[in-house]
C-alpha cells in the first residue's frame, strides 16, 4: 500500500480534540489508488473568548444539540434536514436586544445566555461577527443581519437601530411593506448574502408587520484533504443508492457502543464537520440522544464522549456526495415558532405578554413569524452550506508516525455538524438519511 503524508507542519493544539483513551477497528481497509495519508495541522487564527464569552458559546452549543433533538421530532419521518441554530441565535439575540423582564430572561437562559445582560449578549455576537471569518483564509464564513421597517407603520428607537449597526453590522432600511417592491428587496438581500443558495425567504410582505429582522450565514470550504472524483462509486446506501466518495486520511476517529465519528477538517483546520455513524442495530435517533445526554463541552470546543474521544487514525473514509435543503416551515406543528416555545422561549411570541419594547418608538412588538431556510453541499472538493432566518414583528394588544487504523463507512443515516475549533461554535446541524 502506497502512502503519502502532506501537511507536515507544526501543531498548534491540535485538529484533534484530545483526552486519555481511543478505540480503533481491527478492520481492514480496501486496497485504493492513490492512497493519502493526510494530516491536517497546520497553524490558525483563533477567536479569542473571555471566560463569559467561552460559557456563551459552550451553553449556546447546549441550545444548538436541543434545537436538534426538537428538529429532529419535528421532522418528517426519514426525511434528510440541515440547520443552522446559530442563526437563529443572531436573530433571537437582536430580539433580545430589545427586550425587557421576563422576555429577556427567557431568551438568555434558552440561547444559553445565563441572563448575562443584553450588552454581554451584544458583545459577544460582535465577537463572533469579527473573529469566525478571520480563522482560516482558506475558509470563507460570512455571517450578516438585517432591519427592514415598515415605513408606514413604524420608527426605530434610535439607540436600538444604533445598537443593531454597531454590534450586528446590521443597517435599518425602510420599506414600502405594502408594494411588491418590499418582497424583491428583502429576498434579494437573501439571494445575495448567500451567494444565491437561498434565493427567497418570504412569499408575501405582510403590510401589517412593522420590522423583520433577518440573519444570513454562509460557509463555502474545500476539505483540507479533498476526495479524487475518479474514486467516487455509486453504492448502497440504506435501501437504495448514492454516489459514495473515497479515500484513505489521517483525521479524528472515535468509537462507542451506539455511534463511531470522525472529524474531517476544512482549509488548514480549525473548521470540521463532524459525522456521526450509527453503530449496526441503532439508529440516528440513538445518535441524537446519545449526543445530547453525553456532549461535554472543554477548552477545546467539545467533545461528543467524555470517555471515548478522537485520537488520530488512518481511517478508510467513505462519505456520500449530497445536498439537502429545509425550511422550517415543512415542520410539525407552527414551524420554528411552535420549536422554540417547547424549548422554553414562549412570552417573545405571545401578544399580549411579549416585553419587547425597546425596538419601535411608541410601539411595543412580539414576534408574529418566524422561518429558516437552509441548505448544504457536500462534495469531493468540500462543503457549501447557507441559512436565512427571519423574524417577523406585529404591534402587542506533527511528524511520520504509526496511526491505528479505521473503517468509516457512512453507507446508512448519519448526523453532522460543522463547526469551529477555537471557539467550539457549532454553524450547522444536519440529518442524511438518503432521502
Amino acid at each position: 500500500m502506497r502512502k503519502y503524508l502532506f501537511s507536515m507542519l507544526t501543531l498548534l493544539g491540535t485538529v484533534l480534540t484530545t483526552a486519555s483513551c481511543s478505540s480503533a477497528s481491527d478492520a481492514e481497509s480496501e486496497d485504493q489508488e492513490p492512497k493519502m495519508l493526510v494530516n491536517m495541522t497546520t497553524p490558525i487564527q483563533p477567536v479569542r473568548l473571555t471566560d463569559e464569552q467561552r460559557t456563551f458559546a459552550n451553553d449556546n452549543n447546549r441550545f444548538t444539540l436541543n434545537f436538534l433533538v426538537s428538529a429532529d421530532k419535528a421532522s418528517r419521518p426519514g426525511s434528510s434536514y440541515v440547520y443552522s441554530p446559530l442563526s437563529v441565535t443572531y436573530v433571537l439575540a437582536m430580539v433580545n436586544a430589545a427586550a425587557t423582564g421576563q422576555t429577556e430572561r427567557e431568551l438568555e437562559q434558552t440561547l444559553g445566555f445565563h441572563e448575562g445582560g443584553i450588552q454581554a449578549v451584544n458583545d459577544y455576537c460582535k465577537k463572533l461577527i469579527d473573529g469566525l471569518p478571520k480563522v482560516d483564509a482558506k475558509v470563507t464564513l460570512d455571517i450578516a443581519n438585517a432591519l427592514f421597517v415598515n415605513k408606514n407603520k413604524a420608527t426605530l428607537q434610535p439607540a436600538y437601530q444604533q445598537d443593531m449597526l454597531t454590534y450586528y453590522d446590521a443597517q435599518a432600511e425602510a420599506l414600502d411593506f405594502r408594494s411588491d417592491d418590499a418582497k424583491d428587496r428583502i429576498n434579494g438581500w437573501c439571494n445575495e448574502k448567500t451567494k444565491g443558495m437561498i434565493p427567497t425567504i418570504l412569499s408575501r410582505v405582510d403590510p401589517d408587520v412593522l420590522t423583520y429582522l433577518l440573519n444570513a450565514i454562509y460557509f463555502k470550504a474545500d476539505w483540507a484533504s479533498k476526495f479524487d472524483p475518479k474514486n467516487t462509486r455509486t453504492e448502497a446506501f440504506g435501501s437504495g443508492t448514492v454516489p459514495m466518495m473515497h479515500q484513505n486520511v489521517l483525521i479524528g476517529y472515535m468509537r462507542n457502543s451506539t455511534y463511531s465519528a470522525i472529524e474531517m477538517p476544512y482549509g488548514q483546520g480549525a473548521w470540521n464537520m463532524t459525522v456521526m455513524l450509527p453503530e449496526e442495530g441503532k439508529t440516528t435517533d440513538d445518535v441524537i440522544n446519545s449526543v445530547v445526554n453525553s456532549a461535554v463541552l472543554n477548552s477545546q470546543g467539545w467533545c461528543l464522549d467524555p470517555e471515548t474521544t478522537f485520537q488520530a487514525h488512518e481511517v478508510d473514509l467513505k462519505l456520500p456526495r449530497f445536498e439537502t435543503s429545509s425550511d422550517t416551515d415543512e415542520l410539525n406543528g407552527d414551524g420554528l415558532i411552535s420549536l422554540l416555545q417547547q424549548m422554553g422561549i414562549r412570552l417573545a411570541f405571545d401578544p399580549d405578554m411579549a416585553e419587547i419594547t425597546n425596538m419601535c418608538v411608541h410601539k411595543p412588538v412580539y414576534i408574529s413569524m418566524m422561518r429558516q431556510k437552509a441548505r448544504i453541499k457536500v462534495n469531493e472538493e468540500g462543503s457549501e452550506a447557507a441559512a436565512v432566518t427571519v423574524a417577523g414583528f406585529s404591534a402587542t394588544s506533527v511528524g511520520p508516525a504509526d496511526y491505528p487504523a479505521a473503517v468509516f463507512h457512512a453507507n446508512r443515516p448519519f448526523v453532522y455538524v460543522i463547526r469551529e475549533r477555537t471557539s467550539g461554535v457549532i454553524l450547522f446541524v444536519g440529518k442524511y438519511t438518503g432521502q
